[in-house]
């Protein structure tokens, strides 16, 4: 029906809402990697990041505050509307429809040409006050007298989306789950990446109607045939037993006690699962490019895209943001547990990250080696490499290189080296050192992360973490003065 059209136009400015959230940060990379022209309308300024970004500015302001919303749609020929108040805990009905109604005016008042709007699929008599408020959003901005395309979505899959958290978040902690009747309800999950794509697509659609489309992936799927993919996926084994008798306001407190962090939200999200989330019109897989995945391989896409954004990240960087304070336990970033600390030293970088280089081996670790070559043995018992493959080098390391039972999985001359554990564990472990520049010598930042797999992967952290704690401590502090002995000699 409609015709699509692949060529970008920079020039045009492009309004993003919600670009904080989780689908408007991943869309603006997007927008920004096929050199639009992107202006982001957020509440608070810094919660943005606009510094690596080359085509985007950031103005302040509020679909609430009808005059803010003036200097942000100025010049707009194309607005995102992706603004949901789920998280709010306050009436998000009324939140929403006055948002939509600014918006929608404004957006008409300065000539905006389309609005690109992402709700939510489900359809009946009875849906929930979430899904119907997503609904109704949608009807206010096509009533606005601008073309607006309205995406309805049901479970998004992608590593940071609320509706997966939650999924990970239960089948790592209980290996049997006594559920609501809700996790029988069929759904039709969609990776974020089509979500994207589909976002993505509108821009450059030659069509001047309003259009509502569903889209999903190919798979319809009750919500315990997720947690079960994903169990599959991470080798876990799981016992779903449903029950008729977990209301979503019991369910919600059920949620509370396993998932506290996402347990606002998702007292929402659970109570909108009434009605069947499935793809009824598939108009959407005729007028788009878009070829959808299916569950199973938008489950591996997720884990294979939290790998490596993680590998990407600066976990120092990111702790301070955070403007968290270690705790007893560490850090949780998704599923990650993350044990960080760092030092100052007065050598420069390249000598403090000498030892660093010459770790393990014949070397040793520091500090405790004694307990080091008694986890080796506990390793080799269980069928593991221990501590018998040592170092290929002394002095010298590359990606790729083996040292005891770590791997070096990535390395940065005189600035990084990444290690990922080969022992035997309930999970997967990371050792990272990064050397920094500091106005006296350096920073020396050592990170332990880990990625348990269920319940025994939770109590092995815990169990040893006492003893992560004094052999982490103890080894980057002996680091430092291995490095000022060295610097002195």
């Amino acid at each position: 029906m409609n015709q699509m059209s692949n060529i970008a136009n920079p020039k045009r400015m492009i309004l993003l809402t919600g670009a904080t959230g989780y689908i408007g940060g991943r869309l603006l990379h997007a927008l920004e990697a096929n050199g639009h022209s992107v202006r982001c309308l957020v509440r608070n300024p810094v919660y943005a990041h606009p510094n690596d970004l080359k085509h985007t500015e950031v103005i302040q302001g509020d679909v609430l505050d009808r005059e803010s919303l003036r200097n942000a749609l100025r010049d707009v020929d194309t607005a995102y509307y992706l603004i949901h108040a789920m998280g709010s805990s306050e009436s998000f009905e009324e939140h929403e429809r006055q948002g939509a109604e600014n918006f929608a005016a404004v957006a008409r008042e300065c000539g905006v040409r389309r609005i690109i709007y992402l709700g939510g699929l489900g359809s009946g008599d009875a849906l929930s006050p979430h899904l119907q408020s997503r609904q109704n959003v949608g009807a206010i901005l096509c009533e606005s007298g601008v073309q607006t395309i309205e995406f309805r979505a049901s479970i998004v899959i992608g590593s940071g989306s609320l509706s997966f958290e939650m999924v990970r978040a239960l089948v790592s902690k209980l290996p049997i789950m006594i559920t609501p009747r809700w996790v029988r309800r069929l759904a039709q999950p969609i990776s974020i990446e089509d979500v994207l794509a589909y976002l993505m697509e509108a821009l450059d659609m030659d069509s001047d109607e309003h259009c509502v489309y569903e889209i999903g992936g190919p798979d319809q799927v009750s919500y315990s045939g997720i947690m079960q993919e994903y169990a599959r996926q991470r080798g876990l084994k799981r016992l779903i037993i449903p029950v008729p008798v977990l209301t979503p306001w019991l369910s919600s407190l059920w949620l509370r006690l396993i998932t506290p962090v996402y347990a606002r939200t998702g007292r929402k999200l659970i109570d909108s699962i009434r009605n069947d989330t499935v793809v009824h019109n598939q108009q959407a897989l005729e007028d788009f490019k878009v070829k959808p995945r299916g569950i199973a391989e938008a489950i591996a896409r997720a884990i294979e895209n939290e790998d490596r954004e993680f590998a990407e990240t600066r976990w120092s960087d990111a702790l301070s943001a955070q403007g968290t304070e270690p705790s007893w336990g560490g850090v949780r970033f998704g599923s990650r547990l993350v044990d960080s600390r760092v030092v100052q030293t007065c050598v420069p970088p390249s000598k403090a990250f000498r030892p660093i280089a010459e770790i393990g081996g014949n070397t040793g670790w520091y500090y405790g080696n004694g307990l080091w070559r008694i986890r080796g043995l506990i390793d080799l018992i269980f069928g593991g490499p221990g501590l018998r493959r040592g170092r290929r080098d002394p002095k010298y390391i590359k990606a790729g290189d083996t040292i005891d039972f770590w791997r070096v999985e990535e390395v940065v001359p005189d600035r990084l080296l990444r290690l990922q554990a080969e022992m035997k564990l309930p999970g997967r472990a990371w050792l990272q050192f990064e050397v920094k520049d500091h106005p006296q010598g350096s920073e020396i930042h050592q990170t332990a992360i880990f990625d348990p797999v269920g319940v025994f992967g939770l109590l092995y952290w815990y169990t040893l973490y006492p003893v992560h704690q004094l052999v982490f401590d103890g080894m980057l502090k002996a680091i430092v003065r291995t490095a000022e002995y060295q610097e002195s000699g």
